[in-house]
């Protein structure tokens, strides 16, 4: 097991929210460890265990250059004293990007796969070629959603959390969300923004509870509103969004998932959508590293990299 530091409810204070009366508070997985930031310390703690416990050497796992999914894996199996290899999609870029830079000196082997194969992540045949490509791995899938995952991200909710009327996250694979809803109270709703164009996600998280046989005991609805044009775009309403968020509570967002996340609840709060005395729990699901690639690639800074 690996040691996570104490979960902690962090209470906003702000005018806006005592003027519509609503209570927000950011549950602060970015702090549950140095290197496994937010979600995905949840997402691969039962995964690793599996692998350990059946022997095995190494993980494989996929994701983009930039992915978090990739950067804690890599930190993570480390940690369990398993190799890994990272399938990366797209060309290689030299020198890495921070994102990768990290994961190979945790000891990653990185590996880039044409855009045509990766879309071929999840195909039995793909799978079984890597398998025979690289024997004694433990497959973990992009972004690491899969049963093992659901279990873990299903602790995020604490007994102290029970009193909370709305539960909000931003949703990418959906193991997450997945997870919020497999420990929801009758009491609350879970609302989740997706990062993604599109509606499809709801049939995802459908068929996510269904695979997994989760009946959710709490309401669940996705916001499709808040995704800036679609996953990874972004525009200077959300740069300044994320900044002013960070001056006034001292909190690091990301552009890709927790930005935007903020920045509908907050455009929520301001319309009404909430009813006075609501008790609101956002929950930050890490990944600040990706600030550093987000510089890179835009040259536009973000908090972290002027701390």
């Amino acid at each position: 097991m690996i040691q996570a530091n104490p979960i902690v409810n962090q209470t906003l204070d702000h005018p806006i929210l005592e003027e519509k009366g609503v209570e927000l508070a950011i549950k602060r997985l970015d702090l549950i460890h140095p290197l496994i930031s937010g979600n995905k310390f949840f997402k691969l703690k039962y995964n690793l265990e599996e692998a350990v416990n059946k022997g095995y050497k190494s993980i494989l796992t996929f994701g983009g250059a930039y992915s978090n999914h990739i950067q804690a894996s890599a930190a993570a199996t480390k940690l369990f004293g398993l190799n890994s290899i990272g399938l990366i999609r797209g060309e290689e870029t030299l020198p890495l990007n921070p994102t990768l830079d990290f994961a190979q000196s945790q000891g990653m082997k990185i590996e880039y796969v044409n855009r045509a194969d990766y879309r071929r992540k999840n195909e039995t045949e793909f799978l079984d070629e890597l398998k025979k490509k690289y024997p004694n791995c433990f497959i973990i899938p992009e972004g690491g959603t899969n049963s093992l995952a659901i279990q873990g991200t299903a602790e995020i909710l604490e007994d102290g959390d029970k009193d909370y009327s709305d539960i909000i996250l931003s949703i990418g694979t959906g193991g997450t969300f997945t997870g919020i809803l497999k420990s929801l109270q009758p009491n609350q709703k879970a609302l989740g923004i997706s990062s993604l164009k599109g509606s499809f996600i709801n049939k995802e998280i459908s068929e996510l509870l269904e695979k997994n046989q989760i009946l959710t005991n709490g309401e669940w609805e996705i916001n499709t509103a808040y995704h800036f044009g679609g996953y990874a775009k972004y525009n200077q309403v959300l740069i300044d969004f994320i900044w002013e968020f960070y001056e006034s509570f001292g909190i690091v967002l990301d552009p890709i998932y927790t930005g935007k996340m903020m920045f509908g609840i907050w455009d929520l709060i301001k319309k009404d959508q909430f009813l006075k005395g609501s008790k609101v729990l956002a929950i930050h699901t890490g990944g600040p590293q990706g600030n550093f690639g987000f510089y890179e690639r835009t040259n536009i800074k973000l908090p972290l990299l002027s701390e």
